[in-house]
């Protein structure tokens, strides 16, 4: 790491990663908290090698349902985690152009992920669930209404010969369209495959022209799939980018782990990809890279952190990919009206997961009926709205920072690329512009 500012960057976020049990060094979602990337040829700092670190790992951290808190203890006494992210602050305000207001906006969600770790201890007041959305998405909680989509939805659907109208019966419509378009279970790793095909295609279409020309020769989308079973959610994409090829350069590699009982349409399975894959999640990252190999960006870009607004951003390019893949900005104009219908049913996953975090965190709503508002009202498959209501929302930090991150990212992305022409948007979008989050990128436009 070349200056002060990397090195408390490298702490704070490996620190608060290692505190609430994160290990972002296994390629796997279960391990991943905070800390989503390491994918720079850095040693990894203290914050994650000290010996007590190890043991606070296999411990679970604060999100333990029994924190082992001699552990915690003998972690936070040998790395000043809370002086890293103070100091992460005071270094930020003295970078130029986005490293300033990326680093200050990081540090403000890695603040409230501190509070929230000794709230959990009892070592601190409650933190209020408004700081944590203002935190990571840059924007208050606030209410969605889904009857827009559920209505367009419901007109695909009937003209694809599934009854949706009168009260309750949209929910079976979509039930009965699922059913009809399933993937069979062992033919997900061969479509797999087929979709990153197609959307590689399309991103060459209409992504890399936008794009400076060296990075058409960083690969989009090196990305292994791997059926796994009992896994606590229905998939989950994980960039790796730490193979080297013989001359040094990376290989830009990822692995998407795919819940052996994922059932799943094959639009909405297309969709999941295009998301995870290319130009999504696996694209960005991999764009990062070579931008950071080529000396286009700092080291931040490659210690991407979850549970912040650069994560909301990155959820938002991920959830309007489908549409930047076909170089369309509305659903309407997706070429046929299965993917549409998958596009639509996606937008409803995103605002039912923001709705699950505040029916959660600020209403206190119990599981079950969390479960039901999202199954009912936002459309999700009865194994999606269990996993969701009953593990992933109600995990203390991701739960309030990371789930409503995917709807304010959508949002802002699909408004952005409404305002502004493909050769304007997608350089800035895919960090040409500098390493960009939420709150950044519109400045970074205008």
């Amino acid at each position: 790491m070349s200056d002060r500012f990397d090195r408390l960057l490298a702490d704070a976020i490996l620190g608060i990663d290692t505190l609430w049990g994160g290990d972002v060094t296994t390629p796997t979602g279960a391990a991943r908290v905070v800390a989503d990337t390491w994918f720079s040829d850095e040693p990894l700092p203290p914050a994650f090698t000290v010996p007590a670190a190890a043991r606070l790992r296999a411990t679970g951290g604060v999100a333990a349902s029994v924190p082992d808190r001699p552990a915690i203890a003998a972690y936070l006494d040998a790395v000043d985690v809370k002086g890293a992210i103070a100091g992460l602050r005071d270094a930020s305000g003295a970078q130029p152009g986005p490293r300033r207001d990326y680093g200050l906006g990081l540090a403000e969600c890695l603040d409230a992920a501190w509070d929230l770790a000794m709230e959990v201890l009892g070592e601190g007041p409650p933190v209020p669930y408004e700081r944590f959305v203002r935190a990571a998405c840059g924007c208050d909680p606030a209410p969605s209404n889904p009857a827009r989509t559920r209505q367009l939805l419901a007109e695909l659907l009937a003209r694809a010969g599934h009854n949706s109208g009168g009260a309750g019966q949209l929910q079976g419509a979509v039930d009965e369209w699922r059913r009809q378009l399933v993937v069979p279970a062992r033919s997900l790793r061969l479509l797999s495959r087929a979709f990153v095909a197609r959307f590689d295609h399309l991103a060459e279409e209409n992504l890399v022209p936008y794009l400076p020309q060296f990075l058409a020769t960083v690969p989009r989308c090196n990305i292994t799939f791997q059926p796994v079973d009992g896994l606590p959610y229905t998939s989950s994409c994980n960039y790796v980018g730490r193979a080297r090829k013989a001359d040094g350069s990376p290989e830009y590699e990822a692995t998407y782990e795919l819940g052996s009982n994922l059932a799943i349409s094959v639009p909405e399975f297309a969709q999941l990809v295009c998301h995870a894959v290319v130009p999504g999640h696996v694209t960005r990252l991999a764009y990062l890279q070579g931008l950071y190999v080529r000396g286009g960006l700092g080291f931040e870009a490659t210690v991407t952190a979850m549970c912040t607004r650069g994560t909301t951003l990155a959820e938002g390019i991920a959830v309007n990919s489908l549409l930047i893949a076909h170089g369309v900005t509305e659903v309407e104009d997706l070429p046929e009206e299965d993917l549409q219908i998958a596009m639509l049913l996606a937008m409803l996953v995103q605002e039912g997961k923001s709705r699950a975090s505040y029916l959660t965190w600020k209403e206190g709503a119990p599981q079950r009926e969390v479960a039901a508002v999202v199954r009912n009202e936002y459309l999700m498959s009865e194994e999606r709205a269990d996993l969701l209501s009953r593990i992933w929302v109600r995990h203390p930090l991701v739960g309030r920072m990371y789930v409503p991150c995917f709807r304010a990212g959508m949002e802002v992305v699909a408004d952005l690329r409404r305002r502004f022409p493909p050769e304007k948007v997608l350089p800035v979008l895919y960090g040409c512009s500098g390493l960009m989050d939420i709150t950044t990128v519109g400045a970074a436009l205008r």
